[in-house]
């Protein structure tokens, strides 16, 4: 999860940020102030938080973006590899290459398993890994939290049996 990600689970949600301090204040208005004053007041109290949100979004985005920067200072970048004839343009390819062939490995490893192979338990469970690393690395992190009540369902939690 960036940086970015998590400022922004503070201020979103359900109310957000101004929601919350609109929630508090409202406890202080007095009982007699009139319904348009009220109104008013919830108004300037969400643009203030409101701009608030957004400045520290602005912020966290900058300091985010100043991660990223100072990582491809520190580790260099794809355009670096072509400074080195030949063997740069090789790497290039190799880098490019290497999410396909993970897949299409663990794809005919997982055709040999239902097919050919017998397996034992380990090796099943190890196979099983396996594909939740290269699908987690192909799809995305959210697509392994999406399958995980499936996961559950048809491999079970061991833990809870302890």
């Amino acid at each position: 999860m960036s940086f970015f990600a998590a400022i922004s689970g503070i201020f979103g949600g359900e109310k957000g940020l101004g929601g919350t301090i609109l929630d508090a204040v409202k406890s202080y208005f007095p009982p007699d102030m009139p319904p348009e004053k009220k109104m008013e007041m919830e108004m300037a109290i969400k643009a203030a938080a409101d701009q608030q949100q957004n400045m520290i979004m602005d912020k966290a985005m900058e300091a985010d973006r100043a991660v990223t920067d100072r990582i491809a200072k520190l580790e260099g970048s794809a355009s670096d590899l072509l400074r080195v004839p030949y063997l740069g343009a090789f790497i290039i390819f190799l880098r490019g290459c290497q999410r396909p062939l993970w897949g299409f490995a663990t794809l005919y490893m997982d055709f040999l398993w239902f097919t050919a192979w017998k397996l034992t338990e380990k090796q099943e469970t190890a196979l099983c890994i396996i594909n939740l690393l290269v699908l987690g690395f192909l799809f995305g992190e959210r697509t392994i939290k999406n399958l995980e009540p499936l996961i559950m369902k048809i491999f079970g939690n061991p833990a809870r049996g302890k």
